[in-house]
């Protein structure tokens, strides 16, 4: 099979003569001008984290058949790319480079599902990401790595064994080295460290030579900070150097296998946010060091104001070579301190249409695998997989569009937090619906806490300014977060414009206060 229709999948067009230029030219230096050899458009990409087939598959399916049936269940859907994750702190495979996730901690071997089912398959000789890439290939997927470049899961276990000898062995080597373990990201290693990068690029190294994939994910979000804090955007250029490095490993590997190897990143959702903690994805791939960006959350929520417009200025005419695909996460938030709630299909879809209004073609999922970990229920899970999340699969489905906030931001740096509000004081809203073609109905929904006196309380809403229907209570429909009380407000389709529309909420004079913690926008298109 010739490489370039190795790479193919039905929804990915290479060119031949492009392709061959990459390969004779893809190095950190000589990639700078070079056009991608396919297209993004349509793409649709979902991380398969480092846990979650060990821990969710009987131990009767680590064979060769229950890891390809993964796979499987892709194929012919509108997934375009799968992005297994190897490691997190430890890898789920026997590795040259650091722990595995079932080796010994303190003399004692980890009992749980995942270490075992992982420690079954390298008894059995069967390698799972050697596997999956192979099989993603016989059906016409294209497989990626991704390598959790931080990961700090459970830090305040200190026994886990998801921890690394390595990490145990440096407290020193930590961003902040005997600090608390709330957040957990004090705890992740500081990358302005040498003997971090040293123990970081070992694992680059070692992944790349042992498989062969389409390209490797950097993901910088796996927790998101890792440089000093309050120094974070002083000492990016560590991260720099060490993406160059990335690039050139990339690059050798690309010429040895006959076929590109890319390079993607991970980074928080905002291009300024990621530059003040030091993963400045603009510069790397303005200086062809990187071929795609994935713009988004940590894990708190998922953002639906992702500025990928921000991001094409800011890229220029790097922007056509490189692709910047907005990335949708598990739950969604209203504040920081609020509950969450899972996303679902309208909710997706909500978040795909803004998307598309503000330049992307392609979109990803993280925390969206296959079971245990998705957000919504088989039968919705097999929709999205028959459909996807294109314009032509959003036409006539019902979207939501929620308010939520930015959760990995430097310092001072705004978040977009709008809620709670309190009632009597009201507050102004930014939601963006992506286009209105096709709208039949639209809903204003309004969660309120649990106060006394929130059944009878009332409120006044305008829509960019114009009075929406007095409100109703919404009654089957599945429990927001925080909430005590749900309004409904109908809206008048001429109210409604393509994009950002300002939502302004007043709660009526002489009633007792309530607190506004939800408020989202919900289209029906024909």
């Amino acid at each position: 099979m010739s490489p370039a229709s190795r790479l193919a999948h039905p929804r990915c067009v290479y060119l031949f003569g492009t392709f061959l230029l990459f390969v004779g030219v893809c190095s950190a230096a000589s990639n700078k001008n070079t056009p991608p050899p396919h297209s993004w458009r349509d793409a649709l990409i979902v991380n398969e984290d480092n846990s979650h087939f060990f821990s969710s598959r009987p131990p009767e399916e680590m064979t060769q058949a229950g890891l390809e049936a993964l796979v499987d269940r892709y194929a012919g859907s509108a997934v375009t790319h799968l992005f297994f994750s190897p490691n997190a702190m430890r890898t789920s495979f026997r590795s040259k480079t650091r722990d595995a996730i079932w080796d010994a901690v303190d003399g004692v071997e980890p009992t749980a599902r995942w270490p075992q089912n992982a420690k079954r398959l390298d008894r059995a000789g069967l390698d799972p990401y050697a596997i999956w890439i192979d099989r993603c290939r016989s059906q016409g997927i294209s497989p990626w790595l991704s390598m959790r470049m931080n990961d700090v899961h459970s830090v305040d276990e200190p026994e886990s064994f998801m921890h690394s000898e390595f990490w145990r062995a440096h407290p020193n080597f930590r961003r902040v080295p005997g600090g608390s373990v709330v957040p957990w990201v004090n705890q992740a290693l500081d990358y302005a460290h040498p003997e971090v990068r040293a123990y970081q690029m070992a694992l680059v190294h070692e992944l790349l030579e042992r498989y062969d994939p389409d390209g490797i994910e950097l993901d910088w979000m796996r927790f998101g900070h890792h440089l000093t804090p309050g120094r974070e955007a002083a000492q990016g250029i560590v991260l720099t150097r060490f993406i160059e490095e990335v690039r050139a490993v990339a690059g050798q590997w690309a010429q040895k296998r006959g076929h590109p190897v890319f390079v993607g990143v991970r980074v928080p959702a905002h291009p300024e946010a990621a530059k003040g903690l030091g993963m400045d994805a603009v510069t790397w791939a303005k200086s062809g060091l990187i071929d795609l960006i994935v713009a988004g959350p940590f894990w708190t929520t998922s953002d639906f104001d992702i500025p990928l417009e921000r991001w094409h200025a800011a890229l220029g005419e790097s922007a056509a070579r490189v692709a910047t695909i907005p990335g949708l996460e598990y739950n969604s938030r209203a504040w920081p301190a609020g509950r969450s709630v899972a996303n679902d299909l309208p909710t997706a879809r909500g978040f795909a249409a803004t998307s598309y209004r503000r330049g992307a073609q392609n979109l990803y999922l993280f925390n969206w695998m296959d079971n245990e970990t998705r957000p919504v229920s088989e039968a919705d899970y097999a929709t999205l997989l028959k459909n996807g999340l294109t314009v032509k699969a959003l036409r006539g489905q019902p979207r939501r569009h929620p308010v939520t906030y930015r959760d990995t931001v430097p310092a001072g740096f705004p978040n977009g937090v709008q809620l709670p509000v309190e009632g009597p004081t009201g507050g102004r809203f930014r939601v963006d619906i992506g286009s209105r073609e096709n709208l039949t109905t639209a809903w204003l929904v309004v969660g309120l806490a649990k106060r006394e006196g929130v059944e009878a309380s009332a409120f006044q809403a305008r829509i960019n300014g114009q009075p929406a229907a007095v409100a109703e209570r919404l009654e089957g429909a599945a429990p927001l977060p925080d909430t005590g009380r749900t309004l409904r407000f109908l809206i008048t389709q001429d109210s409604l414009r393509d994009g950002e529309n300002e939502i302004r909420l007043l709660q009526t004079e002489g009633q007792a206060a309530q607190q506004i913690v939800w408020v989202e926008l919900r289209l029906n298109l024909e």
